[in-house]
């Protein structure tokens, strides 16, 4: 399990840094959420079956505790219509 996890992070740390070099289009001033930390919630949420932006929102909220292991939630989960937006555009 402890390997696992380790992979995990690993990996999770790794597209954290592809998706930080992508340019983010979003006002700075109405952010509460990373780019990656939504692009990353985005596709875990969709590798394990999600099929809407409701269910990637009910996928983080469900999976809260973990993703807070590796993604700063300051805001906690963003709502499907922040994933709506960003993943729109």
């Amino acid at each position: 399990m402890i390997i696992n996890t380790l992979y995990i992070l690993k990996t999770t740390q790794k597209l954290k840094t592809i998706f930080g070099q992508i340019p983010d289009f979003r006002r700075s001033h109405k952010q509460l959420y990373d780019l990656e930390s939504i692009l990353l919630i985005g596709i875990i949420s969709v590798i394990c079956g999600a099929d809407s932006y409701n269910e990637m929102e009910n996928y983080a909220n469900s999976k809260e505790e973990f993703l807070r292991s590796f993604l700063d939630l300051p805001n906690g989960i963003p709502s499907h219509d922040t994933f709506n937006r960003v993943f729109s555009n």
